[in-house]
This record gives C-alpha cells, structure tokens and sequence, in this order.
C-alpha cells in the first residue's frame, strides 16, 4: 500500500482525501494544516492532522503531495526530499525561480528521492516531451477561464472583468512571466515550459472569456517530427475558480502510476 501525506487542505487536497479514502491501495497519513486550522470535513476523521513538515514527514509517508500553493513548494518541498520522501508538486511555478529548482534538484539527489510533476489540467504533456525528444521550433499555451476567476490578479487592472461581453487576451508572454505574474492560476504555463522549449521560450496567452463555461487549456507545438494541438476543457474546482477539478485526479493518476507493472503513457 502507498502511504500519502499531504500539504494543504483547500480545494484540491480536500477532493484528493476524498478520493483517495476510497482507494483500496493508497492511505493518506496526514495532512499539514496551518496553525487555527478548524477540521469542519468529515473526511480527516481518520487523518492525521500536524502543522508541521516534521510531524508529516515522522508518519513515514511515501510520497507527499503538495496541493497548497507555490510557497508551501519554496517552504517544505526541500526538506521533504532531503528526507528521502517523494514530492509531488501541482504548484510548479515555484519552478520558474532557477537557484530554487536547482536546490529542489539538489536535495532530491541528496536523499534519494524524486520530484514529480503531474500533468495537472492539460492532456498532451506526452506528446510534447516526445517532440521535445525530436527536436522542438514553437511551442504556445493558452489558459481560457471566465473573469471571475481572474479575479485578485494582475488582470483586473488591465480588463474590465465585471464587465466584459466578449474574449480578451490580457497577457501574453512568457511561461516564466506568466507564472510569476499569476502564481494561482498559470502553474501549468511552468508545467508546458519545463516539458517543452523552456520557460522563456514557450509562448503564453491568457484570456478571460465571459462565455466560459469552465476553465480551458491548449498547447500548439511544432516539431521536427511531427505538430501537436490539444486542448481540454473542465469546470472548476468546488471553491476555487481558479483551478480546475480535473487537476485533483491527475495527480490521483499519478499516484497510481507509481503503484502499476503496466506505465501507461502520462
């Protein structure tokens, strides 16, 4: 059996309990809260609860999966892997900083460990890896929410999200810029940077849409062996606008990934 520990208790951990109490070869160990956290889910009533990495890391867990934000990354993603733990990381924005990934890098190498990346709410992150492989020329994501999600960003000064009546493209630039600019709602341009031609070199576009029905995703690339165009489209997660539902059970996926004889691609 996988034992999990978890950083976070918002809308994505929350749904990754759920899920995974359900799940016959995996049990989740704990969860790191912060300090005044008030356990109001009937989901933890058979979870640890700690508020600190140290008490996380002494439930032996397997793999811990941070489902918190990019400072819980920067805060507990290195002494999580210098204890020889897995880290599975949804916020990977943290990454766009360069001497803290190469530390990340480092402290995995130091304990043995591994840091993976899910591929959060975005198919083809296969494909693009394989053209990688082959040779990459351009390689462009574009983030579709409605403005309500949006909101508490940048981008309320440069649209009208109250009152927009059609698509706007409110940044455009790139994966590093995106990231750092919009750390809650653009951690997958950092997933498509780190899969493809860089963070500075992949093309970013994000939009607000008032006719959105949910939040959309598409990457466009072109290689020597062959192009890609994906897109994928889900609602968002139950209390957060800003990250889609589907992001919880890519990493429920990748968990199972690590259990199976049989890798499927992903």
């Amino acid at each position: 059996m996988l034992s999990v520990g978890i950083i976070g208790f918002g809308a994505i951990s929350s749904l990754l309990v759920r899920e995974l109490s359900l799940d016959a070869f995996t049990e989740v160990q704990g969860v790191l809260v912060r300090s005044g956290f008030a356990d109001d889910s009937d989901a933890l009533h058979q979870v640890s609860i700690v508020n600190s990495v140290e008490k996380l890391l002494d439930l032996n867990p397997s793999v811990v999966l941070e489902a918190a934000g990019q400072g819980a990354v920067r805060e507990y993603g290195i002494s999580v892997l210098e204890s020889g733990t897995d880290f599975m990381m949804i916020s990977t924005g943290a990454l766009v900083d360069d001497e803290f990934r190469s530390a990340l890098l480092a402290a995995a190498k130091q304990g043995g460990s591994r840091v993976i990346l899910p591929s959060g709410a975005i198919a083809g992150i296969d494909g693009l890896v394989a053209l990688r492989a082959s040779g990459l020329k351009r390689v462009c994501y574009t983030s579709t929410k409605p403005p309500l999600a949006w909101k508490g960003t940048p981008a309320e000064k440069l649209v009208d999200l109250n009152n927009l009546d059609s698509s706007v493209v409110f940044f455009q630039g790139s994966a590093r810029e995106a990231a750092l600019d919009y750390p809650k709602n653009a951690n997958l341009a950092a997933t498509v940077g780190l899969a493809g031609l860089g963070l500075d070199r992949t093309e970013i576009s994000l939009v607000a849409d008032p006719d959105a029905k949910g939040n959309m995703g598409r990457i466009e690339a072109q290689g020597n062996a062959g192009s890609l165009f994906v897109e994928s489209s889900g609602p968002a997660s139950d209390g957060n606008p800003k990250t889609s539902a589907v992001t919880a059970f890519s990493m429920i996926a990748s968990l199972r990934s690590l259990q199976e004889t049989l890798i499927l691609p992903g």
